[in-house]
């Protein structure tokens, strides 16, 4: 559960104009935002067209660490990335990993993973194996450090 103090102080609005390009919210992604953002466990049914993702990407965008989205459809994921890619001014905030990546992109979308620059990855379900990878290396990483730390 992520605590009220690694969530940046930053207006959602702000974050939704800035990342996104919208003005304002569509029905109760609002309500839903606010609440994975102060860590309460959610299950959200919204209509297609209703804007369910960005009742995940916004509070990804403001939280630490990385959300990770798994999607059997390569179009969306491509759709989603670029329409974040659009209006943010990293590209490695957002990747996906499927298929269609050469090896050099996978290489980018790794070395991004591991310095925690990305905050959303997409992925098929075929490549989990792969997220799973990058998520134990870094936690390896992550627990090297902090007992160095301690010594």
């Amino acid at each position: 559960m992520q605590s009220a103090a690694t969530v940046p102080i930053l207006e959602p609005r702000k974050v939704l104009k800035e990342f996104f390009g919208f003005d304002g919210f569509k029905g109760n992604q609002e309500a839903v935002v606010n609440s994975v953002l102060a860590g309460e466990d959610c299950f959200v049914i919204m209509p297609t067209g209703a804007g369910k993702s960005m009742c995940y990407q916004l509070p990804a965008m403001m939280m630490e660490g990385t959300a990770i989205v798994i999607s059997p459809l390569i179009a969306l994921m491509k759709n989603q990335v670029d329409n974040i890619r659009g209006f943010a001014q990293k590209s490695s905030l957002a990747h996906f990993l499927n298929s269609s990546l050469s090896k050099a992109e996978l290489n980018q979308v790794i070395e991004d993973m591991l310095s925690g620059e990305t905050k959303l990855l997409y992925s098929v379900s075929k490549l989990r194996f792969i997220v799973s990878y990058l998520f134990i290396k870094r936690k390896k990483s992550q627990c090297k450090f902090q007992s160095d730390s301690l010594v």
